[in-house]
């Protein structure tokens, strides 16, 4: 038997992409979340609500942010509910425990102020 050699010429090339169909790299802002934080379309809040030591204040300082809002999409609970949630999401393992129950009673808090107990 003769071996038959395979000529390159038959075979299809491997696909490829190339650099006109790849999308640019775009480097994000490092802090995103904490650009949120601050310039959020949907609220504006005042300085530290999130590091207050009471969480009734935190809720009180969200329900008067979201209902003085003009820019928010959403009823001001939902708004502010959303805000709080943002901000513990985004923080992560990196806040404390004591910081963490604080804002989860505030969340508790924040439903007594609208009266959706």
């Amino acid at each position: 038997m003769a071996h038959v050699r395979k000529t390159t010429q038959s075979r299809k090339p491997a696909h490829k992409k190339t650099s006109a169909s790849r999308k640019p790299a775009r480097k994000s802002p490092k802090r995103w979340s904490q650009r949120v934080t601050r310039q959020s379309d949907a609220l504006d809040l005042k300085q530290g609500v999130f590091k207050l030591e009471s969480p009734k204040k935190i809720a009180t300082s969200l329900k008067r942010s979201a209902e003085h809002s003009s820019r928010r999409k959403a009823g001001a609970y939902r708004s502010a509910l959303s805000m709080l949630t943002f901000y513990i999401n985004r923080a992560g393992k990196t806040l404390p425990k004591t910081q963490r129950a604080r804002l989860e009673k505030a969340k508790v808090e924040l439903k007594r102020a609208f009266g959706r107990e």
